[in-house]
């Protein structure tokens, strides 16, 4: 007799599923649009305050908190048959709390090539396997076409107090893609630094994610005029750090952005 299915997360668990899920909540902003990717707008019932691609599909679902304060109880109220979510993005204690309730599966991404994983796995467990294996082998069609001089760069996720993305982080991973050295790279995951040490690796560019933290254009002036012989750049931080289908329009935003200079 059948113990349903069985399915590997990228944290090396065995998560089993009676069948394939009718419900699902996800907690991680580009894993839910790729679960809409995929064609499961049907069977998504709850996501994070933070997901909001698509627009108008995410405006009608039901909320269950923030990928760091994840209301408990609102999901219990929606009975999920399986749960998405992130080692980095969401809390562990609470992760490990939904464990004991429902099946859970947590991806861990660090390379374009975890992100291809997740994908496929996301399909596997939602029986969109074909779907998801044509939209890696698009992505990585889209990223063999990009061929860049190297530019040595500092990524900022944080204002006050200045924190950057280092060595070990997808954002690293797709610096690299988009034709800049992380100057940082000695650093791991997001290091907190100063303006003192900034100038003194001495970036060619200083790039300026609108994600976690919302920089703008006001920044982008504010850190020119503290390092002038940096040329620092508004970057869209969903094209460095969302590692689900929004991955197709990165390498065309690469090219773009690169094409600036």
């Amino acid at each position: 007799m059948s113990d349903g299915l069985h399915f590997l997360d990228q944290m090396n668990r065995d998560v089993r599923l009676p069948q394939f899920p009718g419900r699902i909540v996800s907690l991680v902003p580009s894993q839910t649009e790729l679960l809409f990717s995929l064609g499961l707008a049907d069977n998504i019932v709850g996501i994070t305050k933070f997901c909001i691609h698509p627009e108008q599909e995410c405006a009608g679902k039901t909320k269950v908190g923030g990928t760091k304060n994840i209301d408990l109880q609102k999901i219990r109220t929606l009975k999920p048959d399986l749960i998405i979510a992130n080692k980095e993005e969401n809390e562990a204690i609470q992760l490990q709390q939904l464990m004991q309730e429902f099946p859970v599966w947590v991806s861990n991404i660090q390379s374009l090539a975890d992100a291809y994983g997740m994908i496929e796995a996301i399909g596997k467990l939602t029986a969109r396997s074909t779907e998801s294996i044509q939209l890696t082998i698009a992505i990585k069609s889209a990223f063999e076409k990009l061929h860049f001089s190297q530019k040595r760069a500092a990524y900022l996720i944080w204002n006050n107090p200045l924190m950057a993305a280092a060595n070990n982080t997808f954002i690293n991973a797709m610096m690299e893609l988009a034709g800049f050295n992380n100057v940082f790279n000695n650093f791991t995951r997001y290091p907190e630094i100063d303006l003192s040490i900034l100038k003194n690796v001495n970036p060619e560019y200083v790039l300026l994610s609108t994600e976690p933290f919302p920089f703008r254009e006001s920044h982008v002036h504010e850190m020119q005029q503290e390092i002038p012989g940096t040329k620092v750049i508004l970057v869209d931080g969903e094209m460095f750090s969302w590692y689900g289908n929004r991955l197709l329009k990165s390498a065309t935003y690469f090219q773009q952005l690169r094409g600036l200079w």
